[in-house]
Parts: structure tokens; sequence; C-alpha cells
């Protein structure tokens, strides 16, 4: 959703001083003769750019000139970019630039261009104007950036919204949305589906909750489609569209997306019984292989869940808070990993253990059980269906050594 290509605020604070000493331009047209469009992206090859990217285009009808505004500029040699990333903490930047320019680096890329002219009268274009002005300039121009509430989508769907009065707003929120943050996420992200998944282990009840339009529209291609349904007022009493037309100015030519998320819980839990089942086969009749076995899952899973921990508890990431597969995955694996090792030599289990294993198999059930509950809860049933059979076979497995 996001792109490198400029120099971030000096490029921001050269061009504003363009925009103020031009004597002809979209900066001091009469909103007449500026002419408002939504541009999208479609989605790139990198993780960062599978979820799209779009910008406002400001024509001058007059003079020619065409501006790109955009809100996706972020830079990975800014200072501590990584940390700030890690604890939540991501700095974007507005941006502008000729819509010549701008748009030609995603057509050489292959993806898709599409330009939706919309009917703002001229205050509307005006204000919107003047806004978008004001927000690029430097000391407006940074945001702290939200995957899901406050991106380079929502910046430039709240800028139309507005303009427009809060129309679009009233709109979009008296529809219901066609999948969760969830879903999205892993439909997008299907292209890289080790990276799918742990985007899916780390999203915590936040992102299911049932979402209507306008919260649906943080995805640039929601918000495309949302656009050719917006009404709002002629001037004389009754509705029109908004959008006066639609062109695609490049085509896509990458893989595109799945329309809906795949569905993980087969594999999952194919996976989980095939774990499981090794585990027991190898308990029984090759005693190394069970301990190297056991290591590979409860390893990660204490891992898992340290990551899982700090998540919630020492970043601003809030859709993966409450993570119920902190249940699943949690330190508490870390204490079996020893008598793995002395089952390998067939030494019994320390006594506690058996309250290891209880305690985890409890965490289990209450996973289930929150997962039972009425209303909103985690879509987890995946995780559920692979952790599941592993602890049973574990918990089978490390009580026999006793």
């Amino acid at each position: 959703m996001h792109r490198t290509g400029y120099t971030l605020l000096l490029f921001a604070l050269l061009l504003f001083g363009v925009f103020s000493s031009a004597r002809a331009s979209v900066a001091d047209a009469p909103g007449a003769d500026l002419e408002v469009s939504l541009i999208t992206y479609g989605p790139g090859e990198t993780y960062w750019e599978r979820f799209g990217h779009d910008a406002i285009e400001l024509r001058d009808n007059v003079s020619g000139e065409a501006i790109n505004f955009n809100y996706g500029v972020f830079d990975f040699n800014e200072s501590n970019f990584f940390v700030n990333f890690a604890r939540g903490r991501m700095h974007y930047l507005m941006d502008a630039a000729p819509s010549g320019l701008d748009e030609s680096d995603y057509v050489t890329a292959g993806r898709s261009v599409t330009r939706q002219r919309l009917a703002l009268n001229a205050d509307q274009t005006a204000a919107l104007r003047d806004f978008l002005l004001w927000n690029l300039r430097p000391e407006n121009a940074g945001y702290n950036y939200d995957y899901y509430v406050d991106n380079c989508t929502t910046r430039v769907r709240d800028a139309l919204d507005k303009a427009l009065g809060g129309v679009l707003k009233s709109q979009l929120s008296a529809r219901a949305g066609g999948m969760t943050y969830r879903q999205q996420t892993a439909r997008l992200m299907s292209a890289q589906p080790w990276l799918m998944l742990v985007l899916d282990l780390g999203l915590g009840p936040y992102a299911d909750q049932p979402l209507n339009a306008w919260q649906e529209s943080f995805l640039p291609m929601v918000l495309q489609a949302q656009m050719r349904d917006a009404r709002i007022d002629n001037g004389h009493g009754s509705l029109q569209p908004l959008l006066q037309d639609e062109q695609l100015l490049s085509p896509n030519r990458l893989e595109v997306p799945p329309p809906n998320a795949p569905d993980l819980r087969l594999p999952l839990a194919l996976a989980g019984l095939l774990a499981a089942s090794l585990l027991v086969a190898a308990r029984r009749w090759w005693p190394t292989g069970y301990a190297l076995l056991g290591t590979l899952y409860l390893l990660p899973a204490g891992l898992v869940g340290i990551l899982l921990l700090m998540l919630w508890t020492l970043t601003t990431h809030h859709s993966a808070w409450a993570n119920a597969n902190l249940l699943l995955f949690n330190p508490l694996a870390f204490v079996l990993l020893p008598t793995l090792w002395r089952a390998r030599r067939g030494l019994a289990a320390a006594r506690f253990i058996d309250g290891v294993i209880a305690l985890q198999l409890l965490a289990g059930l209450a996973a289930v059980l929150l997962h039972l509950l009425p209303g909103v809860v985690q879509q987890n049933q995946p995780w559920l269906l692979f952790a599941l059979p592993c602890w049973i076979a574990l918990a089978w497995s490390l009580r026999r050594t006793g």
C-alpha cells in the first residue's frame, strides 16, 4: 500500500515552493477550472505493495497541470525505522508529484492504474485543493500510520469526505462490508503463504470484527468500488452519482489476488494431525526422533508465545492485542523441553511436569471455549485445529514417561 519513490520531506518542501510561486497552476486555479480524480493502483509484487495504493489527482483544465497527492511515503533509512515498526510507531508522510511521473512508476512495474473522475462542485474542489496544500506543508505532512484505520487510503478517503461535507462517510457507514480485516489480509497476502500464516497467527480479535463499507475502505480497491455507488447532491434537491467516469489508464500485468481469503482450516488441521501422528510413532520406535520432533514444535511454540505477549503488552499494534493464540503457543512450552530429552534416555519426567501438561491442556480447552462464546470472537479455528492434536500427543507421550 506504500511506495518509496521520492525524496520524502525534501521533495515535499521543494514541491510546495513550486506551488506557492506558480502563476497558473493547480495551486491557484479557480475551483471551476480544477478536476478531481481518484487514482487507484493495483497490488504489486513486494509484500508492502500487496494492498495496492491510491492518490488524489488535481488537474487544471486551463494550464494542463496535473498533480497527484498521496499519503504512502516511508523511508527504510529513517532513524530507528525497524525498531519503531516493531513497536507499532510507524511514521509516514504525504507527498505530491506530477501525475505522469507518479503513475509511470506503477505502469513500469506492471501494476494497474485507474482514474475515476469525481463530480465535486467548484467550492468543494477548491476546498479539497486548499486542504491538500495545507497538508503538504512540512509541519503537517507526517502522520502515525496504522494498517487498518490510518493509512494511505483512509487519508485519501477522509480528504474526499471532508470536501464533500461528510456525505461519503454517511453513505459508506450504512453499507455492510464484505470481509473482515483478517480475511482481507489473508486474501491479499496469499501469494506469500508463510507471511500470510505469520500475519494470521499474530492477529487478535480486533481483526475479526464485522466491518461496514467505510471501514473496509482502508483498501484502495474497495474504495474504488464504493465510489461507483456513491451519490451527492446535485444542487437542485436531488442526487447524482459522485463518479463521472472511470478510465483504465494501464492494465494489470501481475498476478491478481484471489477474490476470497483462503480457508486455512483443512491444511492446518492436516498439518497438526500429521505432526501428532509422527510424535506418537517416534515416541515408540525412535526416541531421538521423538525428542527432535518435539523440540521442533515446542521451541517455536514458546518463541511465538513470547512474541505474541510482546505485541500485546509492549507495542501499539492493537490488531494483535488479546490474541487467544497465546493459549495455544506460550512460554510453558520451554518448560517441557528438558523432559523430551530425558525421555530419549528413558528417564522419567519430573513430577511437576504433569501439572505443566495439565495447565497447557486447560489453556487449550479455554481457547476452544473462548471461540464458542457468542458475539465477536477471534477466528483462530485453523490454529486450534493445528495446535490441539500436537498438545494432546505431547501430553500423552510425556505422561507415559512417568
